[in-house]
């Protein structure tokens, strides 16, 4: 049975640098019998665009280092750097598997949540809005990097498996101007690689487990949060 904590599904979600070429590789074989995202319009990657945050201890900065296995991360996610759909998430570790809890918010409450104020977001009647209430009025949580990348994905409905590449990984360095789509950003990369994602329910099926035999890829516990604050100069 699926585990669960709080009533959610907890997933698995596999993570491997990558190189190019063996992108191209893979793409050869998954495009043929997968089903592309909705998001890739006419077959291209779409732009993800993450702000970050962490509390006045950089805690989820902090654990991710040292390796503990249970710990949240909040993020507000935006797409194509647009106004039309923006979410509050939060991502819990819980061991091996991975939690997500997601909401639809306002530019208004986005633009509120990013200045440091969480008035107003005791009342509401979701869950994760409560609980980062609570966060950002006892933990201080703020506003810490903006992540950026282009997301290729493919789908397959036998445990609701997901195959990403996460390409062009960029760094907001120390601007959090979330819908501005011309702010400047590097890549936090030392080595030319992409990352390989592969995310499912209970087991990873023989089929897909088929498509992927054979590439070369380096399983990690990367982390675009972590890669992305390395220029950052921490407090602690």
């Amino acid at each position: 049975m699926q585990q669960k904590r709080n009533g959610l599904p907890a997933r698995h979600e596999l993570k491997y640098f990558i190189n190019p070429a063996e992108v191209e590789v893979l793409r050869s074989r998954l495009r043929p019998v997968l089903n592309l995202d909705s998001h890739c319009v006419g077959g291209r990657p779409y732009v993800i665009r993450s702000l970050y945050f962490d509390d006045i201890e950089d805690s989820a900065f902090v654990d991710k280092q040292a390796g503990v296995m249970f710990r949240d991360k909040y993020r507000i996610r935006i797409y194509r750097y647009s106004d039309k759909e923006i979410f509050m998430e939060r991502k819990r570790k819980l061991g091996d598997l991975i939690q997500k809890s997601s909401v639809q918010i306002t530019r208004r409450l986005c633009d509120q949540i990013c200045s440091g104020d969480p008035t107003g977001l005791q009342r509401s009647s979701n869950p994760l809005l409560q609980d980062v209430y609570v966060q950002m009025r006892t933990r201080l949580l703020r506003p810490r990097v903006i992540v950026d990348y282009q997301r290729e994905a493919y789908l397959h409905p036998a445990e609701d498996t997901r195959i990403t590449f996460d390409l062009n990984l960029h760094s907001g360095l120390y601007s959090t101007d979330l819908f501005n789509p011309d702010l400047p950003t590097v890549c936090p990369h030392d080595r030319n690689v992409e990352i390989l994602e592969v995310k499912f329910n209970n087991y990873l099926p023989d089929y897909v487990a088929g498509l992927l035999h054979g590439i070369e890829a380096e399983r990690s516990a990367v982390s675009k949060y972590i890669l992305c604050r390395r220029f950052e100069p921490l407090r602690w």
